[in-house]
């Protein structure tokens, strides 16, 4: 794990090398000060000599200076390094999550991966800050104190010995008790996104069946249980403070007992008021090092929670990838489905697509008609391919898409999917989603063709008008109309429209149609729909049921052997006629 996070300091090597540099200045200096100290007292107080006053005290002043420099030079050094160390690994991660297949999103959800890119960053980011310099001022301001205080007095530096280990033992046992607390809280953290996100982008339906009591309920149970966890593991935690404070006065007072009967026995010899001035320091640097080191190992128990789950996103690999040498050329927009099986899972009990086969020529028109559930939408994702089959083979231009160069593929099949998605930014540069360098005149074009270029001119900033986040500004069938038209401008050998044209009127879903027709006639169109009348003018229908191709014919052929298309048909026809 942490071989693959280092791997992130990158260009930001020379600050992460330079502050444990700076840290090791900063620490010699901190250890002398005391020894200058007990001089200064010794040679200079107790003998009443002023001039060596004077000349330690300009050394002391030097000492502090630049100890004060190395500090804020290890401060700036380590801000740097970690930041940039953070910017790297966000930026892996998300470049890795942009590989990643549905299968991949549908394994760690949405929230999950925010948290990971978020939260645990930030974990990770305020461990290496750490690491670089608290790992490296506490073992050493440990040693360096240590071996002064011995060369001071060895006898009375034993009392180190005593409470080092006792301090050492209780700092393991908290670690080892908080980090699966911890490793918990991340991962209900993630659940917490998830009721967040969920009731944000429901909040209409929340709204309209006056919910809010139950979403606040919802929350609130949540929110109770990281509070549960983060309580518990902050608790365990919180024992450094007092088994800290016990070292620190418990060595001061055997110090002091000890120190003092020393200097009173010996008249000075054995131990100076100087040099015991300077042990009370030493004493606070060393088991104040200590205590730095047990939040350094809590701050890492938190960190190796965050990094196990980096880590995840960082290996994963997309469950869909190019071959070794792909064909990079689809040649037309012909389609095959052979024998194909496909499952969400590996583990499914029940298939989504059971032993499909369908052969599809390029330009031709095809509708598909079929009840909730019946796997429509699986059946035109695995043309682009979205997910793999699970069985068979899905061929595009007589080749095997698994056998294709992926963005060669999906720059030729252009899928406008059930669930419509804009982008905050004109529409213009929405539409330009479909051809980066696409000139005003083609986006006016394919907007005509959509049936999208009415709505448009009549707004102030007509192409220019800005679409807040989700197309939250502009209608249901405004906003399926627009996605249309940002397909047509890839000028696709394929074109999906997965249930695109359900928010239009019937007039509308028409004059797309004829304009598909008229303009894109050499382009292979799948139209998904509820509607009979969106599809029965398709050169073929297929009827799905259960996962599986019931019938495929023309509207007049599944009139006559089709049960459920005709039942569908009739249903709609009465509620027509109801209507009229």
């Amino acid at each position: 794990m942490i071989k693959k996070l280092a791997k992130s300091v990158g260009e930001y090597k020379k600050p992460a090398i330079l502050t444990p540099l700076f840290v090791i200045g900063e620490i010699i200096l901190e250890v002398l000060i005391p020894l200058l100290m007990a001089e200064l007292v010794d040679k200079g107080i107790t003998e009443g000599r002023m001039d060596y006053i004077l000349k330690m005290g300009i050394v002391l002043i030097i000492c502090a200076i630049l100890s004060m420099f190395f500090g804020s030079a290890a401060g700036k050094t380590s801000a740097v390094a970690s930041a940039g160390f953070a910017k790297n690994l966000r930026k892996k991660m998300y470049y890795n999550v942009q590989t990643f297949a549905f299968s991949n999103i549908d394994k760690f959800s949405t929230a999950s991966i925010v948290t990971r890119l978020t939260t645990d960053v930030n974990n990770v980011q305020m461990a290496f800050m750490m690491l670089i310099r608290m790992a490296v001022r506490s073992p050493f301001m440990l040693i360096f104190s240590f071996a002064f205080s011995f060369k001071i007095n060895a006898r009375l530096s034993t009392v180190f010995l005593i409470f080092i280990p006792i301090l050492a033992a209780g700092i393991i046992l908290i670690v080892s008790k908080a980090h699966p607390l911890f490793r918990r809280v991340f991962h209900t953290y993630d659940h917490l996104n998830s009721v967040v996100e969920e009731n944000v982008r429901g909040i209409r339906v929340v709204k309209s069946y006056i919910r809010e009591d139950h979403e606040i309920e919802k929350f609130g149970k949540i929110s109770k249980s990281i509070y549960n966890d983060f309580s518990k593991a902050e608790k365990t935690v919180a024992f450094n403070m007092p088994l800290m404070q016990f070292c620190v006065y418990s060595c001061t007072i055997i110090i002091s007992w000890v120190g003092a009967k020393l200097i009173v026995t010996s008249g000075g010899t054995d131990l100076t008021t100087g040099e015991l001035m300077s042990l009370f320091t030493y004493t606070i640097q060393i088991l104040a090092s200590l205590m730095m080191l047990s939040m350094l190992f809590v701050m890492m128990t938190i960190a190796k929670a965050s990094g196990e789950r980096i880590v995840e996103i960082l290996e994963e690999k997309g469950d869909i990838a190019n071959k070794e040498n792909p064909v990079k050329t689809v040649k037309d927009g012909s389609i095959t489905f052979e024998n194909v099986d496909f499952a969400y899972s590996k583990n499914a009990d029940k298939l989504c697509l059971d032993n499909v086969n369908i052969n599809i020529k390029s330009g031709e028109t095809v509708g598909i008609i079929g009840g909730t559930g019946s796997s429509k939408s699986t059946f035109v994702q695995l043309i682009p391919r979205l997910y793999d089959a699970t069985k068979g083979s899905v061929k595009v231009g007589g080749v095997d898409v698994r056998d294709y160069d992926i963005e060669s593929l999906r720059d030729e099949v252009a899928m406008v999917l059930q669930k419509n998605v804009l982008f905050s930014g004109t529409i213009k540069e929405n539409l330009r989603w479909g051809k980066a360098d696409a000139t005003d005149e083609e986006i006016e074009h394919v907007c005509k063709q959509a049936q999208a270029s009415e709505f448009i001119e009549q707004f102030p900033d007509k192409y220019n008008t800005y679409i807040e986040q989700g197309g939250s500004n502009v209608s249901g069938g405004q906003k399926q109309r627009l996605c249309i038209a940002r397909a047509l401008l890839k000028k696709p050998k394929i074109l999906i429209l997965d249930d695109s044209t359900s928010a239009v009127d019937t007039k509308t879903d028409a004059l797309i149609r004829k304009a598909f027709a008229e303009e894109i006639p050499d382009t292979t169109k799948i139209i998904i729909a509820q509607r009979i009348s969106s599809v029965q003018d398709a050169d073929k229908i297929i009827v799905m049921n259960d996962g599986k191709i019931a019938e495929v014919g023309t509207h007049e052929e599944l009139i006559e052997k089709s049960p459920i298309y005709r039942e569908v048909y009739e249903s709609q026809m009465k509620g027509a006629q109801d209507d009229e």
